[in-house]
């Protein structure tokens, strides 16, 4: 098997290219309970004018419990306050997974989303690991539509913004016990928002942490769960002091090979045309951004390799001229070229090459229906 192949037929990309059913046969699965004071129509178009990234949320949120060895009590609901015990086991164990996924308005007014059957592998494959049940992977999809189409309003048309969607469970049963919980809340919500970064799309500044580490081998770092991200604050602390945008660990082992940053993953470009990112070894979120970079790559003739990175031999070819560019991806930044990679021995400068701009311009393109989507991404939710 080639690299090219070996990278694409992990059971998440398997997962993903499955057929999802058409948004009108699964709405309607969780019924519309509407909010009887929503927002105005003025206070909504104020929020949509200023757009900035999940601080603001809309009038719904699609909603489910498991109990009973079931889920029960789909639904659509006004968006407010949880109400939920201080002996909630979530607040003293972390049992929690959640996702990011984007609707976006195309130009004719419809509403699209991107891989949404990969974000509910996903979800399912974090929930496993925490002990949590899973979701029908077309449930989480008709939560989706459900709750886009009860919120159409809030999906915003300004360049580069969506309404980002944050699906999330976590264990509502109230004991205190070290055992997984039997009562378990699902919840969607829904933000409407304008880049991550600040900046746009400009060159970000790395700082490589060699004090803490994201995840370790065995445990949860191939989940999206809230404690993973939980570990990062403090090294991401760190970064801010050393002048720098986002911190990128080192794997827990050796302490010498690259894995991912706080919530994105990473591709080298060498000048000899080869694109590596980091191999999938249990402590690293298997990103959706991720898998469909490499996708696109591979289909455009590109090597693309899952490697062990090791960050002396990185830093050596940095300093050598043999690195081209480094980009870093996720669901929320989309892609964003590194710029600057800096530790407590080092400060190199990254070039900023020609590919990054071009995978972001073909990913958003697709995303917001400029273009053909030659690979099946799209899903039309209204």
């Amino acid at each position: 098997m080639s690299d090219n192949e070996s990278t694409t037929l992990t059971p998440l990309a398997q997962a993903a290219s499955i057929p999802v059913p058409p948004a009108d046969e699964l709405a309607g699965r969780f019924p519309l309970h509407p909010n009887p004071t929503p927002v105005t129509d003025q206070q909504r178009e104020e929020h949509l004018a200023s757009l900035s990234f999940g601080t603001v949320f809309s009038d719904h949120m699609a909603y489910a419990r498991f109990t009973d060895g079931q889920w029960q009590s789909h639904s659509v609901v006004p968006y407010g306050p949880i109400a939920l015990s201080p002996a909630a086991s979530v607040l003293h164990y972390g049992q929690e997974v959640f996702e990011g996924i984007k609707a976006y308005r195309h130009e004719d007014g419809s509403i699209w989303t991107f891989r949404p059957r990969y974000n509910a592998a996903r979800f399912n494959a974090s929930a496993r690991r925490l002990a949590l049940p899973e979701l029908c992977e077309d449930d989480f999809v008709a939560s989706l539509v459900d709750l886009v189409r009860a919120d159409a309003q809030w999906v915003p048309s300004a360049p580069g913004s969506s309404l980002y969607l944050r699906p999330f469970m976590f264990a509502s049963e109230a004991f205190l016990g070290v055992k997984p919980a039997h009562t378990v809340d699902y919840y969607v919500i829904a933000s409407p928002s304008g880049a991550y970064f600040k900046g746009g799309f400009t060159p970000v500044s790395i700082w490589v942490t060699t004090d803490y580490h994201r995840a370790g081998r065995g445990g949860t770092g191939a989940a999206k769960t809230s404690g993973n991200y939980a570990a990062s604050l403090l090294p991401q602390q760190q970064a801010y002091d050393n002048d720098c945008d986002q911190v990128c660990f080192l794997d827990d082992v050796t302490q010498t090979t690259i894995e991912e940053l706080g919530g994105m993953n990473l591709f080298v470009v060498d000048t000899d045309g080869t694109i590596r990112t980091p191999r999938l070894t249990g402590t690293i979120l298997e990103g959706g951004t991720r898998s469909a970079i490499i996708t696109l790559l591979t289909s455009k003739g590109y090597t693309v390799k899952e490697d062990t990175i090791i960050l002396s031999e990185l830093t050596a070819q940095l300093q050598a001229g043999t690195i081209a560019e480094i980009f870093a991806c996720g669901t929320a930044a989309v892609v964003t070229p590194v710029g600057r990679l800096k530790s407590e021995t080092f400060d190199l400068e990254v070039p900023v090459g020609e590919l990054t701009p071009q995978i972001h311009r073909t990913l958003t393109d697709i995303q917001y229906g400029r273009v053909e989507d030659p690979f099946g991404w799209m899903y039309k939710i209204c």
